[in-house]
Formats: C-alpha cells, sequence, structure tokens
C-alpha cells in the first residue's frame, strides 16, 4: 500500500458564526427617536426653570420705580430662537429636542400661569399657549404639505408662538406672533433675493416660485398627498436657503422695536 492510498480525513470546515438574534423594536420605531421623547421634559423643565430664573434676577437688578415689564421670559426663548438660527444655519435642520422642548416648556408655563403660579412675569395661559402654537404651525402649515418648508423651521415657529402666547395672552400674544412671523417673512424674500442674484439663477428662480403657487393650487384641489409628490419632483434643482435664520432675525427684530427702541411708528400699528 502506498502512502497514496491512505485516505486521509477531512479536515473540518470553518463555518461563519450564527447571526446573533437581536430583539425587534417595538412598532418599528427608532429607539434614537424614543430617547429623544424622553428627555423632551427635562430639557422643557431646564427652559422653565430658565425662565423663573432670569425673571428673578430681572427684578432684583431692575429700579425700584421702573415701570417697564419684566422681560426676562422672552430673553429666554429669543436664546432659543437664536440657538435654532444657528443649528439650522450649519445643519440645514433644527433639532427636535430643542424645538419640541420650547413647545412643551411653554405649555408649562401656560399652565403655571393659570394656576396663579408667579414663575415669571407672564400673564397668558394654557389657553393662549396652545393658541400661539396652533397659529404658529398654521402660518408655515400649507409650505409644510407641499414640502416647501422643512419641519423643523414650523416647528420653531410653534416653539415662539407658544411661549409668545404664554407671556402675553391671546389677544395681545397673537398680533406679536403674527407681526413678528411677517417681519421674518419680508427677510426671508430678501434673504432669497440676494441668493438669487449671487447665483445668477433668475430664470430657474422664477419658474419655481411660479411653481410653489401651482403647488398651493394642487394642495386645495387635490390635496396634500398631490402636491407634495408635484413638488419632490423638482426638490434637487431648489437652492436650500436655511430659514430658520430669518425666522429667528424676525421674531427678534420685532421684539427689540417694539420694547427697546423708541418707535413712534410701531408703537402706533401695534396699538
Amino acid at each position: 500500500m502506498t502512502t497514496n492510498d491512505v485516505t486521509t480525513p477531512p479536515q473540518s470546515a470553518t463555518l461563519p458564526a450564527a447571526p446573533v438574534a437581536r430583539p425587534e423594536d417595538d412598532l418599528g420605531i427608532d429607539r434614537a427617536f424614543l430617547m429623544m421623547l424622553a428627555r423632551l421634559p427635562l430639557f422643557a423643565a431646564a427652559f422653565v426653570l430658565l425662565a423663573w430664573l432670569s425673571s428673578q434676577l430681572w427684578a432684583a437688578l431692575a429700579p425700584a420705580d421702573s415701570t417697564l415689564r419684566n422681560l426676562a421670559p422672552l430673553i429666554v426663548v429669543c436664546c432659543g430662537m437664536v440657538l435654532a438660527a444657528v443649528i439650522d444655519g450649519w445643519a440645514f435642520k433644527v433639532p427636535n429636542w430643542l424645538t419640541l422642548s420650547l413647545v412643551l416648556s411653554g405649555w408649562a408655563l401656560g399652565v403655571l400661569h393659570s394656576f396663579g403660579v408667579p414663575v415669571d412675569g407672564g400673564v397668558g395661559g394654557i389657553g393662549s399657549a396652545l393658541l400661539g402654537t396652533a397659529v404658529g404651525f398654521a402660518l408655515l402649515g400649507p409650505l409644510l404639505a407641499i414640502s416647501g418648508m422643512g419641519q423643523g423651521d414650523v416647528k420653531m415657529t410653534m416653539g415662539f408662538g407658544s411661549w409668545i402666547g404664554a407671556y402675553f395672552g391671546g389677544s395681545e400674544g397673537l398680533w406679536v406672533l403674527l407681526w413678528a412671523f411677517a417681519l421674518g417673512a419680508v427677510i426671508g424674500g430678501v434673504f432669497g433675493l440676494v441668493m438669487m442674484v449671487a447665483r445668477r439663477k433668475f430664470g430657474q428662480n422664477a419658474k419655481n416660485f411660479r411653481e410653489i403657487f401651482a403647488d398651493l393650487r394642487v394642495l386645495v384641489t387635490a390635496g396634500p398627498s398631490a402636491a407634495c409628490q408635484r413638488s419632490e419632483e423638482r426638490r434637487s434643482r431648489w437652492d436650500r436657503l436655511p430659514y430658520g435664520i430669518p425666522l429667528c432675525v424676525g421674531f427678534l427684530g420685532y421684539l427689540w422695536v417694539l420694547y427697546i427702541t423708541d418707535s413712534p411708528v410701531l408703537r402706533l400699528v401695534a396699538g
């Protein structure tokens, strides 16, 4: 018998390790999103705490004969708007932990005001905070429906409306929100014109402008789904604009002129 006649036992092949079974997320919900939702009450509580601390500091530093109302909560929400605008300008996205916590904290302030808790200088109850939130959504809702506006910008406006309603109350807060938004829309239009001039895409941008009105018409006649699909078909040709920046400038600019500078014209407009 030769060596070749000896049968060599086959070597065991190395089999790939069986994949480890991972538990599926309930209902397919993103775990990171759930963790963000779990942290929202903490962020909202932090904003409420900042409103209270800033109001106490304002009251301690204000002269005894001062007739100026305690504007500390407005400073807090303005800081939140500035942070949202900076993030939007950097990442073209406003995070939920910031916008939704502003909405929730505005509601919380409204609840505290409704129960007479002297947390700050605000006078609006939970109804006014909810009204400001709803109006903030309604102002940008049509553009959101046709994908002409990011969700973060809409939620940013809702957060501002929530705080404005909780601070000023229903009637005054509604007008402050509307005028501040109108100023932000004008500034956004100026930003858009500057971009058109800088990029020299006048024909394309004029066509996109006409298409937006067509999308709104489709929204009314055929519904949000058809309008959104029509808008998505030309998304690749859009020039992106971080709209949170002009919104922030409009919000802060209106409050600054209304309460800081001496403007008889604006006093007449604001009543």
